[in-house]
Formats: structure tokens, sequence, C-alpha cells
């Protein structure tokens, strides 16, 4: 997990996301250097982009031919042992560590590849660069399930130089690895398109997510229904934290730990600091598992939890000592079950058709001038719209301070969205939730954009609204 605090993240609306276009081209992130598909050797690289076709390919087809599992496995602790056991090995061979940039990340890499093609996944190698090195993240996605939902699950691979980072993040990673193998070993057959992800250089500020996520279209972000983060989840005086970002998602890792008998708090030692950021600031709904880092266990903590109180939750956070004894087997049983649950139940379901509308023309934004409108024509709904309407905005602009944003229901009624301050962030993607129950759902709604102020420019990228 990225050392530096950074500000809490609000809480995001529950799941919307749009998906009125077919095209597959969305399944895989623009950028995407290298790919395989599952029959292809592992290891090998293949140049040019990946297609849609093998993204896509063999929709609800296994490497197993075993009938498709309707619940999530038990994953079990001894193969995701096995799993940071390697990477152990790994990093012991590559100086003690997986950092970004080392050969021992690049090794780490390799190794999970070679195991999802076998397995029939198809992968892809995404390269960044960062502080002058060449980093990668590692893609895979599962074929079949819906190219307009795309549930997606992820960890870190990077390690900090200064150790093995079995906790942080091993645990994560080899998590997320065995319950990928699951999806394949019992023929699982979502309703969504599944994607896990390993990251690179998180741990020098998220900056392979935020590669990933800064490369993709707003048709792209808006086929994603949700990331699920895993970043430290066995740590040796575990706390369960979980992520509460996002309603539905949160709910759904609440309800497991529940039956499980096992007591939760809030994640906020994580917000910010790891991977789900760049996605919640993109509006993509998220949620994830946390045992705690530097922080310390108090004495109602230990009582609830056990472990000991007045100790960090990991007190080889960050060092050498981040090895294969540093893990708490209790914990990453626990949270490698609750994150399949997560993928199994998440998966299942999509958004019903006709429901979500989107306008992804590029607009430009007057420096300083008049406003602009953007429309979407709703057809095929009667009656009155929502009083939740969920309101997606894609906004590319150089200071987001200068921005009034509006919404011009059909019936001529108008929410003020945004009004203009002093934010001196840059661009604004977001979802907003507006009651907009007084007019009907039907005809044209208009988004309505001005630059405020001079001296900053910027365009309006795409926006769309979730009946």
């Amino acid at each position: 997990m990225f050392i530096r605090s950074a500000r809490r993240l609000p809480p995001r609306t529950p799941p919307r996301r749009p998906g009125r276009r077919a095209a597959a081209a969305g399944v895989l992130a623009a950028g995407l250097l290298v790919t395989s598909a599952p029959a292809a050797t592992a290891g090998v690289l293949t140049a040019g982009p990946p297609t849609a076709s093998t993204a896509l390919a063999s929709a609800g087809s296994t490497s197993s031919g075993a009938a498709p599992a309707t619940e999530a496995p038990d994953i079990a602790l001894s193969a995701v042992k096995d799993r940071l056991s390697r990477l152990q090995s790994i990093a012991t061979a590559n100086g003690g560590n997986r950092a970004h940039g080392t050969p021992g990340y690049r090794a780490a890499l390799d190794h999970l590849r070679s195991e999802l093609d076998a397995a029939g996944y198809t992968t892809s190698v995404q390269p960044f660069t960062a502080g002058g090195t060449t980093g990668y993240n590692l893609i895979a996605d599962w074929p079949g399930g819906s190219p307009d939902e795309v549930l997606m699950a992820g960890a870190h691979l990077d390690s900090v130089a200064g150790g093995a980072g079995l906790n942080d993040n091993g645990s994560g990673s080899a998590a997320v690895l065995e319950t990928a193998l699951a999806v394949a070993r019992t023929g699982f057959q979502p309703d969504k398109h599944l994607r896990f992800v390993w990251w690179g250089a998180e741990e020098l500020g998220m900056l392979g997510s935020r590669h990933y996520v800064g490369g993709l279209s707003a048709a792209e972000r808006s086929r994603i229904s949700g990331y699920l983060n895993f970043d430290m989840i066995g740590s040796p005086n575990a706390g369960y934290f979980v992520y509460d970002d996002d309603p539905r998602i949160e709910g759904v890792f609440q309800d497991w730990f529940a039956a499980a008998g096992v007591p939760t708090e809030i994640s906020t030692e994580a917000d910010g600091r790891s991977d789900h950021a760049p996605f919640a600031d993109a509006g993509i709904p998220v949620g994830g598992l946390f045992t705690g880092a530097g922080r310390t266990k108090t004495a109602a903590q230990a009582q609830k939890w056990g472990g000991t109180a007045g100790q960090a939750f990991d007190p080889c956070y960050h060092s050498a000592c981040d090895t294969e004894a540093n893990i708490d087997d209790t914990a990453l049983d626990r949270n490698s079950d609750a994150l399949a649950h997560a993928v199994w139940t998440l998966g299942t379901g999509v958004n019903e058709p006709g429901r979500v509308f989107e306008n992804t023309e590029d607009l430009a934004i007057p420096d300083g001038g008049p406003a602009v409108e953007s429309p979407i024509s709703v057809t095929g709904l009667t009656g009155k719209a929502p009083d939740e309407l969920r309101v997606g905005v894609d906004i590319r602009h150089s200071y987001r301070g200068d921005l009034v944003v509006d919404l011009v229901a059909p019936n001529g009624g108008i929410t003020r969205l945004r009004s203009a301050d002093f934010d001196s962030g840059d661009d604004l993607t977001t979802t907003y939730t507006v009651d907009a129950s007084a007019g009907p759902a039907a005809g044209v709604w208009k988004l309505r954009v001005r630059d405020a102020y001079r001296q900053d420019t910027g365009h309006l990228a795409g926006w769309w609204l979730d009946f």
C-alpha cells in the first residue's frame, strides 16, 4: 500500500454503469501492448493491439470442461499460501524484492501470466513509464460475459525496494490469482465480463492503475460495473476492514463477514492510498478489503478480533521482515473466501437494458465564454423520472474550479450539479444523484456546462443518464 496519506474518498453511488453499445472494443483497455489468447504459449509476446475477438472468444467456455458453479467455491488457504511461497522465491532470487523496474517484478508478472494463460485467460501486459523506468500492469480477461458490464478485481504486484512484500501485497496478489484460477476450474459463467488485474508501481503512488484508468475512454469507463481492490489482506495482527465507497459492493462484503460471524470496521487507513483511488476518482464504483498497515490496534479491536493491542496491524509494514512469516493465516483465508464470494455475487446480473442513455460526442468548452449544451434523447420510458436519477459526467479541464454544470430536464427544470469554486484540481469525472421526479423521464435531457473564468481550457468528453 502506498505510504503517503491522501484525502478520504467520498462515498459513491450504487452501481449504475451505462452500456448501450455492444461494441467489444472496450473490453480491453486502450494502450495494451501485448496479448495472448488462451491457446497461446505462455510468455510468448505477440505484437499489435488486442482485438475484440480474442477478448471475448468462446463465451462460457472453460479450460476444464466442468459444469458452471453457481456459488463461490472455498478458496483453499493452502493454495493461496503456495502462491505466496512462489512470490517469496521470486523475490529471494532477484535481490530480495519485486519493486517497480526490477527483475523481481517482471519475473513475478511472467509467472502469474503463465498460470493464467494455461487456465484459459486472455492476458495482456500494459506498459507505462514511471521514474524513467518502464513498468507493467498484467490484465487477464475471462472469456464470456457481457462486454457492456465488466467486473474487475485487482491487487498491486509490486513491493517496496526494501523487502519481499509478502503481506504488502503478495497477500492480495495471491488471493486474486487463486480466485481467478477458481473461476476457470469451476467453469463459472458470469453474466458480467470478468477482468483480473495486477498493478505495477503502486508503491510509487498508484502509477500503474492511474495509467490504466487515464487511458480509458468515457465509453470504456462506463462499462466497468465495479472494481474490487485487495491490498494487505493477511496482516499478522489483523483487523477486518471493508471499504465503504460503494454501498452495494460494501454490502456484499459485509454480508459475507456477518454470515461468518466476523465483525468488521470501515476502512479509513487505506482511503486514497491504494489502486481503487483512480477508479473512484473516475466515478467507477469501488470496494475492497484490508487488514491494516502501520496504525496501532486498539484494546477494543484486540478484544473483538484477537491479536495484540498497542501494536501495529503489520509491524513489518514496508520493511525487510515482510516475508512469508509475516502472514496471519486466518485473515488470509477469510479474506480470500470473501473475495471469491464478491466475484461470484457481483458477477451475476446485468443492468436492465434500455435504462441507460449516453452521449459520448466531444464538445469544446469556451474559455470564460457562454455555456454549451450536450443533449441526450430518452425514449422508451414512460411516467416520471426517478427520484434517484444518476448522472455521469466526464469533463477534461485544466482547472475544474471554473466549471458550472447544470442538468436540464425535458420539462425545462434545471438542477445545479456543480458551482464554480476554488478547487484547483483538473478534470471532472464523477457521478451525481438527482431527484428528477418532478418531470417526465422521456424527452431531451441536456447537460449544460460553462467555464466561468478565463485562462483555462477543456472539453466535455461525454455524459450519461441511468434511470
